[in-house]
């Protein structure tokens, strides 16, 4: 039976990762707020980061979700063939 590592997220990659990110839509946000434009450049700039950073969230969510349904599959595949190889004995003569 081969066990293949399982990849786990450490706490600091998480906290690193929610730090940079909150740090990054503050800078936007402040650059936007203190941009010399018009309000309306503003608010469009606004609304384009709001859009963008939403969009990233359904991104990351989906390239997740397709990884752990075949990462599932795969699993799924590899106990079927691991049952068949302990079900199969090669001295069983037939006829």
């Amino acid at each position: 039976m081969t066990n293949t590592p399982k990849t786990t997220m450490t706490n600091a990659f998480y906290a690193q990762a929610a730090i940079s990110f909150g740090i990054a839509l503050l800078a936007i946000l402040w650059a936007i707020l203190y941009l010399p434009v018009d309000p309306w450049i503003r608010a469009f700039l606004g609304i384009a980061t709001l859009f963008l950073t939403t969009s990233s969230f359904t991104l990351a969510k989906c390239v997740r979700d397709a990884h752990e349904s075949s990462a599932v599959v795969s699993r799924l595949d590899q106990a079927r063939v691991e049952k068949i190889l302990a079900e199969h004995d090669p001295f069983n003569q037939l006829g």
